[in-house]
């Protein structure tokens, strides 16, 4: 029986949500609740699935996303998520034809990547998407840091404060939009992700369990950082406390900020195990610590994959490094950004790009192109790897210096 992929209809959407839940190992039956909260959320004309017999057995979904570029400007991005096939339905191509329609509407209407977080790794280099951000999670062994156990408040004039999620809806939004602007790889949040987030909209897929909310205030008075952070509750022999905190958010505009809150959350009574959440592989963890061996990573790995759209618009939206000029190849088998460019990079940092008919310095496929661009991949770690080849001696040194970061990307978070 051939298998139908189309946009839903409101009637498929209970149904999608059973093959969603299948799909990522969940109780298959949902709830009214869960089905209402997934669709007040989600717009039909960017849903996806895959019917057979009247019964979906494959799901997908885009949404509009706005994404951080070297520099801080910002492009629009196609989010990609809820992307699943049936076991019964594996290896019949159903993926391949939900996304390449997919990737072929978002260029359509105008956006200039496609951004997703690959619960797999070997899927989505096929279809063009590369590795652009990683992320690291640290466990924190509190009285190993050689932290100063009698540290009570910052030492630079600013403040910590205990908020509550109220506040949280008041001063996040602000400070996020700040630290977005200024981090490569960082996607918007909405209303809705501050409402999650604090309790105020409770999901009924997800086991709600209210943080602690601190925020950081300079000397000035600016609230420069936000954690949020739960704790468990757990007791040892002699009557000794053996609690862990769970980083759930921690967004700082400032390094000072960052300091303070970590500390914070290092010194809090009881507190002996601090689990930090995903964060950047260079922050300032473990070296904020006088024994960074406190701190042992549990976690380093790919996070966001960008699939590059529109090659111009995606180079000329970043900055760059130096001054600079190179011609590239880009490969793309679904033929939807593949071309030969020349990058012009000035002095201001400003680039500009243009096709052009003449010699390749380098050839790269599209899928190392979004590994590329947000500056935290090599393109001589890349041509070690047989990834892309340089048509004229050096030209991998000359494309690193001008794409290369001095801090790399990250994405605080999933989607």
């Amino acid at each position: 029986m051939a298998v139908d992929v189309r946009l839903l209809a409101e009637a498929d959407f209970p149904d999608w949500v059973r093959a969603l839940n299948t799909g990522f190992l969940r109780t298959p039956t949902s709830s009214v609740r869960e089905v209402e909260d997934r669709r007040s959320s989600v717009a039909l004309d960017r849903v996806r699935g895959a019917f057979e017999d009247g019964r979906c057995v494959a799901t997908y979904r885009s949404f509009p996303q706005r994404l951080t570029a070297v520099g801080g400007g910002e492009v629009a991005s196609s989010g990609v998520s809820s992307v699943t096939v049936s076991p019964t339905h594996r290896r019949r191509g159903l993926l391949s034809r939900m996304i390449t329609e997919d990737l072929g509407a978002a260029k359509e209407r105008g956006e200039v990547v496609s951004t997703l977080i690959s619960a797999e790794y070997p899927i989505y280099g096929r279809y063009g998407f590369g590795p652009a951000t990683r992320v690291a999670e640290w466990e924190i062994d509190v009285q190993r840091t050689g932290l100063d156990p009698r540290w009570a408040e910052p030492g630079d004039g600013g403040r910590i404060d205990l908020v509550d999620g109220a506040d949280v809806r008041k001063l996040g939004p602000e400070l996020f939009e700040r630290v977005r602007r200024s981090t490569p790889g960082a996607v918007g949040r909405d209303t809705r992700w501050w409402q999650v987030a604090t309790g105020e909209l409770r999901l009924d897929r997800m086991e709600w369990k209210e943080p602690f909310y601190a925020v950081y205030r300079s000397a000035s008075g600016e609230v420069d950082g936000l954690l949020a952070y739960t704790c468990d509750e757990k007791w040892g022999d002699g009557k000794q406390p053996l609690n862990s905190a769970v980083v759930r958010d921690l967004i700082a505009a400032s390094p000072a900020a960052e300091l303070a809150l970590w500390r914070y959350v290092c010194s809090v009574d009881w507190i002996v195990r601090v689990h930090t959440g995903v964060r950047a592989p260079d922050a300032l963890i473990p070296d904020v610590f006088p024994n960074a061996r406190a701190a042992r990573i549990v976690t380093l790995g790919d996070w966001l994959w960008v699939r590059v759209l529109d090659v111009v618009r995606a180079l000329e939206a970043r900055t760059y490094a130096v001054p600079g000029s190179l011609v590239v190849e880009v490969h793309d088998r679904l033929g939807l950004a593949g071309g030969r460019y020349r990058l012009e990079a000035g002095p201001d940092g400003r680039g500009s790009c243009v096709p052009t008919r003449d010699a390749a310095e380098l050839s790269l496929g599209i899928r190392e192109l979004g590994a590329l661009w947000l500056g935290g991949e090599s393109v001589v770690r890349l041509l070690a790897l047989g990834l892309v080849v340089e048509e004229r001696r050096g030209a991998a040194a000359i494309a690193d210096a001008l794409l290369r970061t001095s801090r790399l990307p990250w994405c605080p978070d999933t989607f």
